[in-house]
């Protein structure tokens, strides 16, 4: 489920080849993908649209690129896998000086990978999208779809909070054309901004695994890309699909006014199981939820009690003076 896992199990796919059914994929193309810096290589080969994307090699071509590129510009480490927890470095960050981008050269070392200065595609209404999809045993795509992201968290550069199943079938066309050319196989999960300046949705991400909001795409006969892999890998025919477009998925923590007004306005059972996708709430297994709402909880009342005591601390007692009597005491105070 993650990037670090969809590797590793790529490294070992043949020692892992007795005990799993694993799709058939080609070795290190899973690396190649989810590397930042190889992705801009791929993107630009296939003709797929992408951020104009630079990778310094001095802290002086870190400012050259910025200059290039125009700021605010977008940092990322090539394989952010690899990004030490437990530090400030994030995968992802937008740099608003040189100097910015300088400085973040300078920790190559400790980020683990190469730093790479993108453009920067500014966000709004309707930019956002995300396909996912399951390439079969035949190079088919089967499953998922594409989708619009309507809200994010960070706000604008962050994890979909909402998102909507919104069919595009020229994305998909250009998707299924990608996976061809690259003779991918298995689970992915891509992110798209599109470009303001010429209208075309650009590659962001691209993610060799199932994708956090992957059950989105969970069809009228209940078919998501997990299932969709376990089908064909046991070999056993996949159910026909059946689009709901429409559909929502909305994670709760990210978004609690939008899950609210979900659950207030909820349906019979069958209707909203095709209407809208919860990440943490299912009627028949409440336990998530409930977990989840009280951690939330405890984080909200810990953030504003802590701004609560940074209003009301009472401010440092102000040092009285001491008089200055006479012209030669005032003088060596001055002084």
């Amino acid at each position: 489920m993650d990037d670090a896992g969809a590797l590793a199990i790529g490294r070992l796919q043949r020692e892992l080849a007795d005990l799993y059914l694993l799709p058939d994929q080609a070795g290190g193309l899973a690396e190649r993908v989810a590397d930042k810096a190889t992705l801009a290589q791929l993107c630009a080969s296939t003709g797929i649209p992408h951020p104009l994307t630079l990778l310094p090699d001095s802290p002086a071509q870190a400012v050259a690129a910025v200059r290039q590129l125009g700021l605010p510009a977008v940092a990322k480490w090539s394989r952010p896998w690899l990004v030490p927890a437990g530090t400030d470095l994030r995968s992802t960050v937008l740099v608003r000086s040189a100097r910015e981008a300088q400085e973040l050269y300078r920790r190559s070392e400790e980020a683990g990978s190469r730093l790479l200065l993108q453009a920067y595609l500014p966000d709004g209404p309707g930019r956002d999208w995300f396909v996912h999809g399951y390439v079969d045993r035949t190079g088919v795509v089967r499953g998922g779809g594409s989708g619009r992201k309507h809200r994010s968290w960070p706000r604008g550069a962050g994890l979909t909070a909402v998102g909507e199943w919104t069919p595009d079938p020229g994305l998909r066309a250009d998707v299924a054309r990608l996976v061809d050319t690259l003779g991918y196989r298995g689970i992915f999960d891509l992110d798209f901004r599109v470009d303001s300046a010429t209208g075309e949705p650009c590659l962001l991400d691209f993610n060799p695994r199932p994708g956090a909001q992957f059950r989105l795409f969970a069809d009228g006969a209940d078919l998501d890309v997990v299932r969709a892999q376990h089908l064909d890998m046991t070999h056993r025919p996949l159910p026909a699909a059946a689009v709901l477009p429409g559909r929502r998925f909305v994670v709760e923590n990210y978004s609690p006014l939008t899950a609210l007004r979900v659950l207030m306005t909820a349906g019979p059972a069958a209707t909203e199981a095709h209407r809208r996708e919860l990440a943490w709430h299912a009627q028949d297994d409440l336990a998530p939820a409930l977990a989840m709402w009280v951690l939330w909880c405890r984080h909200v009342t810990r953030r504003l009690m802590g701004r609560l005591r940074r209003r009301v601390r009472p401010a440092s007692p102000a040092v009285p003076k001491t008089p200055v009597s006479t012209t030669r005491e005032r003088a060596v105070a001055d002084v």
